[in-house]
């Protein structure tokens, strides 16, 4: 609790501090929104032209769109601010956080928090709205609870992939640009049933990234689809848990780069 009340008056302090350029927080938001909106409108073309996706229909696209790119904002939003780390690191400014008794990976993500984001949190939710509103399966409050559960998991899983790109830097120097291929690339990805990738590729966003587990896994219960044959249903219903889990594996990871630190001096 003590690292929520923390991080809430950082989150605090960068939201005052946006504020006091509205103009610009409104602009570029409405731009990050265009820009999602565009993205939208290439996955409506391209369903006016092939109708279905291995038998996926547009709205139930439309959900696996609308799930990942509202917890992809959310992530966004909240652990942005680790991208500083790697200037920190080079100033040796993170000698500070570490001499504070408090979290240095809330510190270090609390130095800022990207309210613009919330043009792209918007498109998101209106679009799992009107997925939501046109698939035909999603109708029981059982469904409307796993498609909860599954936002919950994306909600823990991407913050922990920003914070295992940050805590490279410790390391590196400088946070390694290609983690972007299983952030904003994942993103990308999951925005489609994973089974349309080769196996390969679905293996590795199955159990290197376990982006499957927030999308096709639970979606094929969800849609009644035949993707798990075989597998018992129960591993959908939990399969969100595993986006829950995943930050006690990144943050393991921070602690263990940061216990190994050493300052560059002044």
């Amino acid at each position: 609790m003590d690292a929520v009340r923390l991080y809430t008056r950082y989150a605090g302090v960068s939201i005052r501090g946006q504020m006091q350029y509205r103009a610009s927080f409104i602009v570029r938001s409405a731009g990050l929104r265009l820009a999602s909106l565009a993205e939208f409108g290439g996955l409506v073309a391209l369903f006016a032209r092939f109708e279905s996706l291995r038998g996926w229909t547009l709205p139930e696209v439309a959900i696996l769109y609308g799930m990942v790119n509202t917890v992809f904002a959310f992530a966004e939003t909240a652990a942005r601010g680790l991208d500083v780390l790697a200037a920190l690191v080079k100033s040796s400014d993170f000698d500070q956080p570490l001499l504070r008794p408090r979290s240095t990976a809330v510190q270090v993500a609390g130095q800022e928090l990207q309210l613009m984001r919330v043009g792209r949190l918007a498109q998101g939710v209106g679009v799992l709205a009107w997925g939501a509103a046109h698939a035909s399966t999603i109708c029981s409050p059982a469904a409307l609870l796993l498609m909860g559960a599954c936002i919950m998991g994306g909600a823990s899983l991407f913050p922990s992939l920003f914070v295992l790109q940050a805590t490279m830097a410790l390391w590196t120097i400088e946070s390694l640009e290609i983690v972007n291929t299983v952030t904003y690339g994942g993103t990308e990805t999951a925005q489609y049933p994973l089974t349309i990738y080769r196996p390969w590729f679905r293996r590795f966003f199955t159990f290197a990234v376990p982006l499957a587990s927030i999308n096709i896994v639970p979606a094929s219960v969800l849609f009644a689809r035949p993707e798990l044959a075989g597998a018992p249903m129960a591993a959908a219903w939990f399969s969100p848990l595993v986006g829950v889990a995943f930050p006690l594996l990144a943050l393991r990871a921070w602690d263990f780069g940061a216990r190994h630190y050493r300052s560059m001096g002044s």
